[in-house]
């Protein structure tokens, strides 16, 4: 039986410093798989540098991880795919069991969950961030995660082949994980060390800017995914204010025979009116969702 092609993608920006330590580390640990770097209009001698190191060097011009990764799965073709951040952060000894687990389980994706928060440990609003949008998007799309924002990722053909990649940046580990669970892929979780980056290199992580992005992306996949709970829990809304303001005039038309309040009464009323015409939304949008979820499944199977 032939061995599976393993492909080692690194996304790169600026990592001129950690970039060969990664691509020797992970040369060690999979002595057979083929090491691409792709750099992202970096600033530094990234790509030079990975190209020293013996890695095969991409480039993706237009700016964002979520766009060097979608440029990395439609170039890269192999069995497994090994995602992973040029920075020097994770464990490449972890990664043959995370593509044991993928290949003995026959699952789409395998996560490195991050043990040893060191790095994270100095910036303590990424760990909080991090947390309460794992525990968000387990509680909406229906699973148990622990690290939903690691780069460091095992894949199947299947997997890469069939995502979409609509993300331009640090949003693509939600858009990855929330496909995954949309079509009730098999994934697993292997723990993996994480350490600090090494001197001269520094995050590109942005605490507030790239967590408000992500969680817009997660408002913006729940309205598309399950868009009958986004819009009845809109209509919810609306009705219980058309209520508030609605039923106080109500009680005093009954109590005098007259509308006094009539703007505060048209305006009730257009929010009880708006609210059914959400839950109607929600009803025919579930339908166009559940048409998109096979034609996606379709797609996945296919690959």
């Amino acid at each position: 039986m032939t061995a599976p092609r393993v492909a080692v993608l690194i996304p790169c920006y600026n990592e001129a410093v950690a970039i060969p330590r990664v691509i020797a580390a992970f040369r060690a640990a999979l002595p057979d798989a083929g090491i691409y770097a792709y750099d992202n209009n970096s600033v530094d001698d990234t790509a030079a540098v990975a190209k020293a190191a013996g890695a095969r060097v991409g480039r993706e011009r237009r700016q964002g991880k979520g766009h060097v990764v979608r440029r990395m799965f439609a170039d890269v073709d192999a069995d497994i795919f090994v995602l992973v951040d040029g920075d020097d952060t994770y464990d490449a000894s972890a990664a043959p069991a995370m593509i044991a687990l993928l290949c003995e389980e026959r699952l789409d994706m395998v996560t490195g969950t991050r043990v040893g928060h060191a790095a994270l440990s100095a910036r303590r609003g990424h760990r909080f961030g991090n947390a309460v949008l794992t525990g968000l998007v387990s509680y909406l799309f229906g699973a148990e995660m622990t690290d939903m924002l690691s780069g460091y990722r095992v894949f199947s053909r299947r997997f890469v082949k069939s995502f979409p990649a609509l993300s331009g940046g640090f949003e693509i580990e939600t858009e990855l994980t929330v496909h995954a669970l949309e079509l009730a892929l098999p994934i697993g979780e292997v723990p993996t060390a994480y350490s600090e980056r090494p001197v001269g290199s520094a995050s590109k992580l942005h605490t507030f800017r790239d967590g408000a992005r992500i969680l817009r992306l997660i408002l913006v996949l729940v309205k598309d995914e399950r868009p009958l709970q986004f819009f009845s829990a809109a209509g919810l809304v609306l009705l219980l204010s058309g209520f508030a303001l609605g039923i106080p005039v109500v009680l005093e038309f009954l109590r005098i025979g007259l509308v006094p309040r009539l703007p505060t009464a048209i305006l009730a009323a257009s929010l009880v009116a708006l609210s059914f015409l959400a839950f109607a939304c929600g009803l025919i949008l579930d339908s166009v969702a559940r048409g998109r979820r096979e034609m996606k499944r379709l797609a996945y199977l296919a690959a």
